[in-house]
């Protein structure tokens, strides 16, 4: 395990009081004194951050187009990445049963860690500080935005159905499996008018959706009698 002076410097932030820290990479697992309260905080700070960032990108973004963008980059996906080039799992405390399945990988857990860390610079040093942390860990994302700003499975879907007055998907839980801080979701998404149905799988039911939904749309191109419905619009 390595120090915390060390995710210090990979975050780029000394803390005053080192303690929230270790709160934040405390699972829930190996403590009472957990990162959960701590992700909730961090979780507000960062969308907060990188919506004042979106906003002040380019002044025609629509509020759905704002929406849908920074939903994109504050997801479980996009935290993971920064989870991994932090190299968070290195500083996590867990109980060793979370740790022999598999926890120190998984990404729920992860996202988690490093919305945690961002809530633990807040109360320690301000929103100005969270702000710097988080802007300077998402450089690399933000400079690749013009990648990250299409629209996601579950949106384009419906657009297409709407635009050629079709039907919407339908989506439901098929099974949630794993204890509550480590579930596993499978949902389907059926487009009955194509008899399409797909499932997906994700660690909460909206990632679950997206995947089926990602799915479905595959299967809707594979389908001839597709062909000639209208795409989604950009």
């Amino acid at each position: 395990m390595l120090e915390l002076q060390e995710l210090e410097k990979r975050i780029g932030y000394q803390f005053k009081n080192r303690a929230l820290l270790r709160r934040a990479t405390t699972h829930r697992s190996f403590s009472a004194d957990h990162n959960e309260r701590l992700e909730f905080l961090g979780d507000s700070v960062l969308g907060c951050t990188i919506g004042y960032e979106l906003f002040k990108l380019d002044s025609h973004f629509s509020e759905g187009r704002l929406s849908r963008v920074r939903s994109n980059l504050v997801c479980e996906k996009a935290l993971d990445e920064i989870a991994a080039d932090v190299g968070i799992s290195d500083f996590l405390l867990m109980g060793e049963g979370e740790v022999k399945s598999g926890g120190r990988t998984r990404p729920s857990i992860l996202a988690d860690a490093m919305e945690a860390v961002f809530g633990a610079v807040f109360l320690d040093g301000g929103f100005e500080q969270a702000q710097t942390v988080i802007l300077r860990l998402y450089a690399k994302i933000l400079a690749d935005l013009p990648e990250r700003m299409g629209k996601d499975p579950k949106t384009k879907l419906q657009e297409v159905l709407q635009g050629n007055h079709l039907p919407l998907p339908a989506y439901r839980v098929v099974s949630c499996t794993g204890q509550a801080n480590s579930q596993t979701f499978v949902c389907e998404c059926a487009v009955e008018h194509f008899g399409i149905r797909t499932e997906g799988t994700g660690t909460n039911r909206r990632d679950a959706e997206q995947h089926a939904a990602a799915a479905a749309l595959k299967a809707l191109q594979e389908k001839p009698e597709a062909a000639k419905l209208k795409p989604a619009s950009a």
